[in-house]
């Protein structure tokens, strides 16, 4: 065979194609890539379980004026936040003899919380918006003197469902289906004006 025919049977390289498939072949490897890292990287989001099992809830109490409550959730729970006046925390000290466990000895509350505000700060009120009778959800009455509550009502909350009622720090009166107060959950501040929900830790430095 002469040289220009061996030179014949070489097939010509098509340049454009092999660009065609380099390019191809690197972007699916790119692709694939890509695909691989994204369950990698969804796993460091939480998931949706360990939301429910109890991230904590920030809450900004800067925007807060006071004698509002408000609302948020926690472990699927609801939680009232209210920024108490002295006048309520006044009121605290009038209706011991009308409350069932009016030293909060056994209801459910953390360690810095078992005082007669039952509070970390006695100004804000942080409380599972639950009713321990049956799990309703109290309504706030914070209007003292309302008679459609009761006689010589001081103020707080009422459970429209049984009849529970409950002071302005969630400890509940004679006569009400609840045998218990409401709970409180744990919490901490940071600084002044954020209340966490869900952290459990010591009074900040120079909290009383």
């Amino acid at each position: 065979m002469s040289d220009h025919a061996a030179e014949a049977a070489v097939p010509e390289v098509d340049e454009s194609r092999r660009k065609f498939l380099i390019a191809a072949t690197a972007g699916t490897g790119a692709v694939g890539a890509v695909l691989t890292a994204v369950p990698f990287l969804a796993s460091w989001n939480p998931s949706e379980s360990a939301r429910a099992a109890g991230l904590p809830t920030e809450v900004d109490l800067s925007k807060m004026e006071p004698g509002q409550m408000t609302t948020h959730f926690w472990r699927k729970k609801q939680i009232y936040v209210v920024k108490r006046t002295p006048e309520m925390l006044a009121s605290l000290t009038s209706h011991d003899g009308e409350l069932k466990d009016p030293k909060s000895e056994d209801s459910d509350q953390p360690a810095y919380a078992k005082n007669d505000a039952r509070a970390l700060k006695p100004e804000i009120l942080v409380m599972i918006g639950t009713c321990t009778h049956l799990g309703c959800l109290p309504k706030t009455r914070f209007t003292p003197g309302d008679a459609t509550v009761m006689a010589n009502w001081p103020g707080g909350f009422f459970c429209p469902c049984h009849g529970s009622k409950f002071d302005l720090a969630g400890r509940v009166f004679e006569g009400s289906p609840a045998s218990v107060n409401l709970a409180i959950p744990p919490y901490a501040f940071e600084g002044d004006n954020k209340l966490i929900i869900g952290v459990d830790v010591a009074p900040e430095k120079g909290a009383a």
